[in-house]
């Protein structure tokens, strides 16, 4: 990575890698009626996060932009859900399943973090969208 700060806080790259991870992971999921609905569920959700913030990023306002917001934060957090319930049906991946879970916890952080932020700036005298 030429330039590894910028890497760290580029978001758009971050959770596209983060849907990376999540894909390669599922794939060393062994196919079972049990495990066919989770790795459903986790791809949906690893994956949309760095979809819905593409989609933050080109906000037609500011409400759009705050709620797409909201959905990455709910999907991280629901991510994380679902790399908790894994290792039980596959017991064998919860180590690796533990490093993506803490990815998906600052993922979820970050978004709360500007959830909170815009919040913040709306109650403030002379708010302005612009």
């Amino acid at each position: 990575m030429p330039n590894d700060t910028k890497f760290q806080y580029d978001l758009e790259e971050r959770t596209a890698k983060f849907g990376e991870e999540i894909i390669k992971f599922c794939r060393k999921i062994p196919r079972s009626p049990t495990t066919d609905p989770l790795i459903t569920q986790l791809v949906k959700a690893g994956t949309s996060v760095g979809a819905n913030y593409c989609e933050a990023d080109d906000a037609e306002s500011r409400d759009d932009f705050k709620h797409k917001i909201g959905i990455c934060k709910k999907e991280a957090r629901e991510v994380k859900h679902w790399l908790r319930i894994i290792p039980i049906a596959v017991p064998e991946l919860k180590d690796e399943a533990k490093i993506i879970w803490q990815e998906a916890k600052e993922l979820n952080l970050i978004f709360n973090s500007i959830v909170n932020k815009l919040k913040q700036k709306r109650n403030q005298p002379n708010f302005s969208l612009f």
